[in-house]
């Protein structure tokens, strides 16, 4: 396998006459009553990314604190006041929220999908019917309910990212836990990347990024604290980020690796590893932007 960052690409070009709307539109489809922090840190992954606009649909008891957490981005609320989930009657309105958008990230926060039918396959059929060249990251527990839906591999086209920890991938191919994957992380990207079109990005300690058609690359940055709650929903809106500022998939996952990384090791070099959390991933992901935009021209 190859390694990075050797071969990876180049960040997209900022003109300096830009104005936030040339700069990407992220949809965020994202969290449920007790997991609003998810929401919070996807949104700030995709807003210290350089996205131009950060748009978070949630259930709409989640509003008021959002509001106060992030408020730059433009919060979409579905149903009455008390809602604490979304669902699928709230499809129209995100098929018509995706339209004016660059890349949807799906995911993070939504909650247990045991706990109502899981949506996520309609939505995703929706996508593709409508917006067939939209990028799109799954992540968290929008993977989770497309394997409790019964993994309906055609909805995963080239155009998306899929980012399971070992435990999602372990239900994405029936398999018994994360214990499994673990023991043979190159064979489980092989089968996961023979049964869809998407890029996956299998995370944990040096992640594997691979699709059809191309070598699957192992990530050389990261350190032991990223092993911390949230530091996936960073990765999920730094990732919608990277997207909607124009880069394909495959290259936006194995770049958007690299990065999470990179920010979690400089903040080690100033810090150490003890006490990284997902909120310094997101401050730092910038700097790692920077010092790659400098050393990668």
């Amino acid at each position: 396998m190859d390694s990075i960052p050797s071969k990876l690409p180049q960040l997209p070009p900022r003109d300096p006459a830009s104005h936030k709307g040339d700069c990407g539109r992220v949809l965020l489809i994202a969290g449920s009553y007790g997991m609003a922090g998810a929401v919070v840190l996807a949104a700030e992954g995709a807003l210290r990314s350089g996205a131009g606009y950060v748009e978070v649909a949630c259930a709409a008891r989640l509003v008021p604190s959002l509001t106060k957490a992030i408020p730059a981005a433009i919060l979409h609320a579905c149903g009455e006041d008390q809602r604490e989930t979304l669902h699928v009657d709230d499809i129209p309105d995100l098929l018509g929220w995706a339209e004016k958008c660059q890349s949807v990230v799906i995911g993070p926060g939504l909650g247990d999908p045991g706990q109502a039918a899981p949506w996520i396959p309609q939505l995703l059929n929706g996508l593709q019917e409508e917006q067939p060249h939209l990028p799109i990251v799954l992540d968290a527990d929008g993977l989770n309910h497309f394997a409790a839906a019964g993994l309906d591999w055609s909805l995963c086209s080239a155009q998306m990212i899929l980012t399971p920890h070992p435990g999602e991938a372990a239900r994405l191919l029936q398999l018994e836990n994360a214990q499994v994957i673990q023991a043979d992380r190159k064979r489980a990207m092989q089968k996961l990347t023979e049964l869809c079109a998407a890029t996956i990005l299998l995370k944990g300690a040096h992640t594997l990024i691979g699709c059809k058609g191309e070598e699957t690359t192992v990530n050389s940055s990261g350190n032991v604290g990223m092993a911390t709650a949230g530091s996936g929903d960073v990765l999920s809106g730094h990732l919608g980020a990277l997207l909607a500022a124009g880069l394909p998939p495959f290259a936006a996952a194995r770049l958007g690796a690299y990065l999470h990384g990179r920010a979690g090791d400089m903040f080690a070099q100033e810090w150490g590893t003890d006490g990284l959390t997902a909120s310094d991933l997101a401050l730092w992901i910038s700097k790692a932007m920077s010092e790659w935009r400098a050393t990668s021209c």
